[in-house]
């Protein structure tokens, strides 16, 4: 799976000198930029992905014409056949939580008539407020195959500071899972799998070894690949021995591809989507080698 961080500072200057020239150096020109990055990404690494995951931060921080980009965005990658996970890592209770469902899964009434306002397939969400988080989601997920994934072990270095503490006799990180694991029950399609999914680091695979015995009918979202650090044989871990269960996820790796090595040498920034194509068919093909 293909990660998408639009970050103005590396996205291609050609791309920002064009947004720049139609709508000044402002916020919709940068927005503009984000969205025309986007949409040729997901042109190029369509073919070669199940999934993107657009990181909404990336687009908010432009302000409500970064939101309308990253909308946008969602809706170029679902007309190219592509599952969207919007990585919006949204955790609340009642109404409010349910507003975040119906926005970014489902619908809204406007006036009596249902209206879709991003339509990903899935979000990221976080639930240290406790189960509260799932009521809202929970037609989505058994009448429409939406999903959700809920942060469990995450790959940033800092993560052991909280979630390693042991509680109750187990880390804080196992009692997530036990949770979403207990959460996803009513929600185990035909797959074997639920729609209750986590979100699992491929920084620490001895972390993901532990939790892919914890949690055998929950799908892993495990970033960390490529640009954090974690190996292909770092994440095999999350992946069951038929190889299902898991998804990676590659976000500046690939979407910078021009910037880094071996890409920048053979293409450089005037030919950054060949770079993003190069890099994305090299991914998936260290990843089967491992795998299969």
């Amino acid at each position: 799976m293909a990660g998408l961080d639009p970050r103005l500072d590396l996205i291609p200057a050609v791309i920002r000198a064009r947004a720049f020239r139609k709508f000044g150096r402002t916020l919709d020109g940068a927005s503009a930029a984000a969205l025309e990055f986007s949409r040729a990404f997901i042109d190029i690494v369509a073919p070669h992905v199940p999934a993107i995951k657009p990181q909404i931060a990336f687009f908010e921080q432009f302000g409500w014409p970064g939101f309308r980009a990253y909308c946008e965005a969602v809706a170029h990658a679902k007309k190219k056949g592509l599952i969207v996970i919007g990585d919006v890592k949204r955790g609340d209770i009642g109404t409010t939580m349910a507003a975040y469902a119906d926005a970014h899964l489902g619908r809204v009434k406007v006036a009596g008539k249902l209206c879709e306002p991003i339509g990903a397939d899935a979000i990221t969400v976080t639930a240290y407020v406790g189960s509260d988080i799932l009521a809202p989601f929970a037609d989505y997920m058994a009448k429409e195959g939406k999903g959700i994934f809920v942060l469990v072990r995450t790959s940033n270095p800092s993560a052991r500071d909280l979630q390693d503490i042991t509680s109750r006799r187990e880390l804080v990180y196992e009692t997530m899972a036990r949770y979403v694991t207990k959460w996803g029950a009513p929600y185990v399609g035909r797959s074997g799998y639920s729609a209750v999914c986590a979100v699992v680091g491929g920084t620490d695979p001895k972390a993901a070894a532990h939790l892919r015995r914890l949690m055998p009918k929950t799908i892993f979202l495990v970033p960390g690949f490529g640009a954090q650090g974690a190996t292909s044989q770092d994440v095999t871990v999350c992946f069951k021995k038929d190889g299902s269960g898991a998804v990676v996820a590659s976000s500046r790796a690939i979407n910078y591809a021009y910037t880094l090595p071996p890409w920048k040498d053979l293409y450089g920034e005037k030919k950054w989507e060949s770079a993003v194509e190069a890099a994305a068919i090299a991914a998936n093909r260290e990843l089967n080698r491992i795998m299969l």
